[in-house]
């Protein structure tokens, strides 16, 4: 919301990643449109897993490969040291995904 109506109400959340709003206002209504298909990617995953389905399931791991692909390359990279952060919650997450416990869950005969 802040890209689209800059100075409102939202908008000292940029003091957290001010490089963040830098880099996103410099791709205009591109930025809206990619933050808003992530999401809704991550809408439909937390659907998806809150129904139990094998798609939701799915979305969520790539989703989370995705974003850790990204953490690391901006570690690797020096362009966001405090990406390093996120490399293990993001691991911690998809090896819970893929215990056998939660897998099983998702192939019980959920479509």
């Amino acid at each position: 919301m802040t890209l689209l109506f800059p100075g409102s109400v939202l908008e000292p959340m940029w003091r957290l990643n001010p490089r963040a709003r830098e880099a996103f206002g410099g791709m205009g209504i591109w930025a809206v449109v990619l933050l808003l298909t992530v999401s809704l990617a991550c809408a439909l995953a937390s659907r998806g897993l809150w129904r139990g389905r094998r798609w939701g399931y799915w979305l969520a791991v790539g989703i989370l490969v995705v974003n850790l692909i990204g953490d690391v390359t901006n570690v690797i990279l020096g362009t966001e040291p405090r990406a390093v952060v996120g490399v293990p919650i993001v691991a911690v997450i998809l090896w819970f995904l893929a215990s056998q416990k939660v897998r099983s869950f998702f192939r019980a005969g959920r479509v």
